[in-house]
């Protein structure tokens, strides 16, 4: 079992960027595909972005426009989230969690993941 710690997340101008991060503990960081998540109040969780063990495959979802990127440095056991071009309905708690998955293969589904951060609250303001 992975533990995993958000960070990065706050409030935000619409147009502007945030970057966050995920730090996962334990040795097996890179046996493990990652995604980040996110749910707005009133909504279900939804895909943001998810990454191959090795970082080589990765996927956006299509809802967020090509305006998110998705990164991992396993040297440092951390995934990263960049956003760009930050609108009001972005506004979410945004989760990274970790999965078990074949090497050059990412995990879209929720349900597939094993572990889950806390979550980092991000706010854009109109």
């Amino acid at each position: 079992q992975v533990q995993l710690v958000e960070s990065g997340g706050g409030l935000v101008q619409a147009g502007g960027s945030l970057r966050l991060s995920c730090a996962v503990s334990g040795r097996t960081f890179s046996t493990y595909a990652m995604g980040w998540f996110r749910q707005a109040p009133g909504k279900e969780r939804e895909v943001v972005a998810a990454i191959s063990r090795s970082g080589g495959i990765t996927y956006s979802a299509d809802s967020m426009e090509g305006r998110f990127t998705i990164s991992r440095d396993n040297a440092k056991n951390t995934v990263y989230l960049q956003m760009n071009s930050l609108k009001p309905e972005d506004t979410a708690v945004y989760y990274c969690a970790a999965g078990i998955a074949p090497a050059g293969e990412v995990i879209r589904a929720a349900a597939a993941y094993r572990s889950w951060g806390q979550g980092t609250q991000v706010t854009v303001s109109s």
